[in-house]
């Protein structure tokens, strides 16, 4: 045996010893709400650029992931949502709580929240207070879309565990505190 196969043979070797002794990947609600912070706020400054009247800035994250025990994240989003107007800013402070279930999109290596429900919002704003439906039906469509396309998390690949991660089939467990990426034949069982 020449020196490159012992090479080969010790790499798989120890490839294999390592995905028989791989554990789940587990991301936290903090972990979550980072990530989540930064996607809006770059989603908030591609809109601006683009020319959009509308700019959202987040105060205040809150991710509980499953909840008495359901497999489900419950978002609690504080901010103020502006509008640029001709010459001024009209600036209306929103808190949106929504429920909705994480899921991995394996192809594009990311958690998304996907079917949300609406658990209370309030809108407030120098012109009025309280819930103000037309408004928060809205925003909860806006919230939705934004979601639809934007990850809570994806793989970091830049390093080898989210490289190895990336080539699994993967399937996405809720438990109190965390998301847990499994092997998709594991959560099957």
């Amino acid at each position: 045996m020449n020196m490159k196969s012992v090479f080969i043979l010790s790499f798989l070797t120890a490839f294999l010893s390592a995905c028989a002794t791989w554990s789940p990947l587990s991301i936290s609600e903090s972990t979550l709400e980072g990530y989540l912070q930064e996607q809006v706020q770059r989603f908030d400054q591609e809109q601006l650029k683009s020319g959009s009247p509308l700019s959202v800035k987040l105060s205040d994250v809150d991710i509980t992931l499953g909840p008495d025990g359901r497999e489900v994240a419950v978002l609690s989003v504080q901010g103020e949502v502006a509008v640029n107007a001709l010459v001024t800013k009209i600036p209306v402070d929103v808190f949106l709580k929504v429920e909705g279930a994480p899921v991995y999109k394996s192809d594009e290596k990311a958690i998304y929240i996907r079917r949300l429900n609406l658990l209370d919002s309030r809108v407030e704003s120098t012109l009025f207070k309280g819930d103000f439906k037309p408004v928060t039906d809205n925003l909860m469509r806006a919230l939705a879309q934004m979601l639809e396309t934007m990850p809570v998390y994806r793989l970091d690949e830049s390093n080898l565990t989210g490289q190895l991660l990336g080539m699994a089939d993967l399937d996405i467990k809720v438990a109190p505190g965390k998301l847990v990426l499994v092997p998709a034949e594991a959560s099957r069982k």
